[in-house]
């Protein structure tokens, strides 16, 4: 017997998985037994590589997101997939997506990356979120978010590979800011600000600062779940819930987990919504080895 017949669906919110095929698995066999069908997994992207298992992550997620029980937005190693299987960049000494690259169904999941969503938007208890996988812009609210993400998400599911090509051949730190290459880096890579300017790199000194410091300047009445960032590891703050707690990292520096979210669907409302609960419900799977030397 499951414990929510007949309840809300529990909403589940995933950080990096990265090919990390045994944990993601143990992780969707907990939830099934205590939920049945009855939760929604939210993945914050980088379902792939530096892991063993690519298709089976990429599987087990599509076949969610196909029965309208998980929901995925793209990452920066989902991006770096799609340049591979359209020829524009080489596999790296330290990319492991030779499974996806090398199979059958390859031209198939280029055109189901490519129609993902880079930011979610929704509510939970009331309280307004936004998904994505590295940062927002510290002034967006999230229907600037989601106005953002839609241009982005139109040039990558341009029925014209060519047009796709290019667009993701172009650097991001070339690109005009608040260009659609601009955005899409934002949303992906994005670690540091320096005003209005970002970059993938860690902050150095003042005035760089990460990304989610300048956001929560703001005071946004939203929240923001992301991944992207192993070696800050879990971040629990207001308003945001840093989820990458380098699973797939596991032996670099800490033990690696995969953590997934679990804000209340049931009971009492949290003062201030499920964003300001300091020590919220987490499930971790420890990861089971080390997956690539640094």
């Amino acid at each position: 017997m499951t414990e929510r017949a007949g309840a809300s669906p529990q909403h589940v919110f995933v950080g990096d998985i990265q090919g990390c095929a045994d944990e993601f698995a143990e992780l969707l066999s907990r939830l099934h037994n205590r939920f049945g069908e009855e939760f929604i997994l939210h993945s914050v992207g980088d379902l792939v590589n530096r892991g063993p298992d690519n298709l089976r992550v990429l599987e087990s997620m599509r076949e969610l997101v196909d029965s309208g029980r998980g929901r995925h937005v793209l990452g920066n190693h989902e991006l770096g997939l799609l340049s591979m299987l359209l020829g524009l960049r080489p596999v790296g000494e330290r990319d492991t997506l030779g499974d996806v690259l090398e199979s059958a169904e390859a031209p198939d999941w280029l055109e189901w990356l490519r129609r993902r969503p880079v930011a979610e938007c929704g509510e939970i208890r009331g309280q307004a979120y936004v998904m994505v996988h590295a940062s927002v812009h510290p002034d967006w609210t999230p229907a600037d978010c989601m106005a953002e993400a839609a241009r982005v998400e139109a040039r990558l599911s341009s029925a014209d590979l060519a047009s796709l090509g290019l667009f993701l051949s172009e650097r991001p730190s070339e690109a005009a800011p608040g260009s659609d290459r601009d955005v899409l880096g934002r949303l992906v890579s994005c670690r540091r600000v320096n005003g209005e300017a970002w970059s993938s790199e860690k902050p150095a000194e003042a005035p760089e600062e990460p990304w989610h410091a300048a956001w929560s300047r703001r005071g946004h009445p939203y929240g923001v779940v992301y991944g992207h960032w192993a070696t800050q590891g879990l971040h629990l703050a207001p308003g945001l819930r840093g989820l990458d707690t380098g699973c797939v990292h596991h032996g670099r520096d800490r033990d690696g987990f995969l953590t997934a979210w679990l804000p209340d669907a049931e009971g009492p409302q949290e003062s201030g919504g499920p964003f300001a609960v300091a020590e919220p419900p987490l499930w971790q799977i420890p990861a089971r080895r080390r997956y690539y030397p640094y």
